[in-house]
């Protein structure tokens, strides 16, 4: 499985906050916030439920990882989905650790598993009925 999550009671815009608020107190800022409802109607003209990719950053666990392999870049930053769905809002996580198994390499491994367990704790922080 490469991700894990929650879902929430409630909208996308009232989530968001508690979202980033607990991912700041793991260390994470967001870097970039994805908001892919009005892109696609834009786009394409397709309507879609509100749905967001947030992409979060630790920056000396990141800095750390740089160091060890310069290209893991193109597997940063950590995404976050927040996706509307009939009975609230289901966060998705990124699973750094099996993402991170694409590197296979130990030293990487290692961070890897710590950025699982933060976020691990960002799931749990936000509630909700975990559903893997």
């Amino acid at each position: 499985m490469y991700n894990f999550s929650t879902l929430l009671a409630g909208d996308l815009e009232s989530i968001e906050p508690n979202v980033i608020n607990a991912l700041k107190d793991e260390g994470f800022g967001v870097l970039t916030e994805i908001d892919i409802q009005p892109t696609l109607k834009n786009k394409l003209g397709e309507d879609m439920e509100p749905y967001k990719i947030l992409g979060a950053c630790n920056p000396p666990l990141a800095h750390q990882a740089l160091m060890a392999e310069p290209d893991i870049g193109l597997l940063l930053p950590c995404n976050i989905v927040l996706r509307t769905v009939a009975t609230g809002v289901v966060v998705s996580f990124m699973d750094p650790a099996a993402v991170f198994t694409l590197v296979d390499r130990p030293d990487v491994e290692t961070l890897a598993q710590e950025v699982r367990q933060r976020l691990l704790r960002v799931r749990s922080a936000l509630g909700g009925d975990f559903t893997h």
